[in-house]
């Protein structure tokens, strides 16, 4: 029977998962998410995930299926990752302050290929770096939403920043948590920004039977 597995640990992605009523294990993996020269954060975010479900997937038997994602913030081109520190999530927040911003998520599936010799090099992987093991044929696909701000007041901003919140977060903020008082308006869906498109997730699992056979209430 196949099996699902979330090449990430993002506590988010896996609520999504189970709001959805599908089954999974958690087996992440550690990318270098350092944009490349002259990326765009379309390539970069589809780059990233690509290659954390790849690599995961190196390590998978081939009756298992892999899930990875990332997510990142698109501010007139430039790509907005997880801040450093605390003075970075904060001159990313001032930016995004009384704007509109998108934000990208990609989300890539393929098989396992542990015990398999055959399975060809997929080009994501290759253009990631070295291959190291045989890697899976994969799919790959990019949800947006755009993101309005109301102004951010400064006595606020250093409020959240003090709640330690927007140091694990694409962009310094995470839409469903203490910094929902900052968003005016999402023009596309919340799981976008939240890490984990719904939509995609249906589309790329359902050919593999992993979707649950009936409704959730």
């Amino acid at each position: 029977m196949t099996s699902l597995v979330l090449a990430s640990r993002s506590p988010r992605r896996a609520d999504i998962l189970r709001q959805m009523g599908i089954s999974f294990v958690v087996d992440s993996a550690d990318v270098d998410e350092v944009p490349l020269a002259n990326e765009s954060p379309h390539d970069h975010v589809q780059r990233l995930a690509t290659a954390k479900c790849l690599r995961v997937a190196d390590r998978q038997p081939t009756d298992v299926v892999v899930l990875g994602a990332d997510t990142t913030v698109d501010v007139d081109g430039e790509i907005f990752g997880t801040p450093r520190d605390l003075n970075e999530a904060r001159a990313m927040l001032r930016r995004l302050s009384g704007r509109t911003h998108l934000v990208h998520t990609a989300v890539c599936v393929a098989r396992g290929t542990l015990g398999s010799a055959t399975a060809p090099i997929g080009t994501a992987a290759a253009a990631s770096g070295p291959a190291t093991a045989p890697t899976s044929p994969h799919r790959v696909a990019l949800d947006t939403a755009a993101v309005t701000m109301h102004p951010i007041d400064a006595d606020l901003l250093e409020r959240y920043l003090a709640t330690g919140e927007p140091l694990d977060k694409a962009g310094a903020y995470a839409v469903q948590g203490e910094a929902a008082v900052f968003v005016r308006e999402v023009n596309g869906h919340l799981t976008t920004v939240v890490g984990l498109p719904t939509g995609l997730v249906e589309r790329l699992l359902g050919p593999f039977g992993l979707l649950p056979s009936q409704p959730r209430p």
